[in-house]
């Protein structure tokens, strides 16, 4: 998707009020496409592509099974795509099966109760008591998506984290839009990417993301050189420094770097870098 990663794309749509719709084995196909909403502008259904392992062999079977006859349950499903244990998990763990399992902590134990076959049962559906949990919190579930997907349509994670980095005088990236040119400010965000041009003479222009938009951070030289490692490390990223606004343009000035990657714990993202 060039420059900018599918999170991007997706939180950039939602911001401007396009209904992005999740990845769902009874309506995505391998791509994204555009499907009919309750509005006159058309939804976006994200496509099966995006689900991490998933192989696209599979994901067409799910499809030319589903135009013949809509799935009536998970082991509907499994059967009538021919896919294996591994394909229902990897679908699972992108919460795919919603429509037909219920929430993600139920479709995974749904899917690792089915087991192939033998061959002399090959297509004959298997009548067993089902396993009834429950549902995962939001953040639990944040983060399976971000494993899964690389993205979320449910909360922005900075969205969970608001309240502890408003202890700290952290601000949004609406509230910096808002500040005048030379204000000393403080911002925090995932580094969604990281440039450093040939042509900039040691320059690094770092893309924080939080649940209110962009902040577009420049790293002079001397400051890349003296907290390298957090400048490159960093998951999550506070940054104080100077706001510098020329117009419509703003940038926020680097004079310190903080890496605050462990308040994400166990979720799972990258940065995407360009020299």
């Amino acid at each position: 998707m060039g420059f900018y990663g599918p999170s991007q794309l997706v939180q950039d749509a939602q911001r401007h009020d396009v209904n992005v719709r999740p990845v769902d084995v009874m309506s995505s196909h391998w791509d994204c496409t555009l499907e009919a909403s309750e509005t006159d502008e058309p939804a976006v259904r994200l496509g099966m592509r995006l689900v991490s392992g998933l192989k696209e062999d599979s994901a067409r079977r799910i499809v030319a099974a589903r135009c013949q006859q809509p799935f009536l349950s998970t082991e509907d499903l499994a059967l009538r795509a021919g896919l294996d244990a591994a394909d229902l998990r990897t679908l699972a763990s992108a919460d795919a099966l919603f429509r037909l399992s219920g929430h993600r902590r139920q479709q995974v134990t749904d899917a690792s109760a089915l087991h192939a076959a033998p061959e002399l049962l090959k297509g004959a559906p298997v009548d067993e008591d089902v396993l009834e949990l429950d549902e995962a919190k939001e953040g639990e579930q944040i983060v399976f998506d971000y494993a899964s997907l690389g993205l979320t349509l449910r909360s922005h994670p900075l969205a969970l984290l608001r309240d502890q980095l408003t202890a700290q005088r952290l601000q949004t990236s609406k509230d910096l839009h808002g500040a005048p040119d030379g204000r000393l400010v403080r911002a925090c965000g995932l580094v969604t990417t990281r440039q450093q041009p040939a042509t900039a003479k040691g320059v690094v222009f770092v893309t924080l993301e939080d649940e209110t938009g962009t902040v577009q951070v420049i790293v002079w030289k001397a400051l890349r050189e003296r907290q390298r490692n957090t400048l490159l490390s960093a998951r999550l990223l506070a940054v104080y420094g100077k706001w510098q606004r020329e117009g419509n343009i703003c940038h926020l000035i680097a004079h310190h770097l903080v890496d605050m990657s462990e308040l994400l714990g166990d979720l799972a993202m990258a940065s995407r870098d360009f020299r």
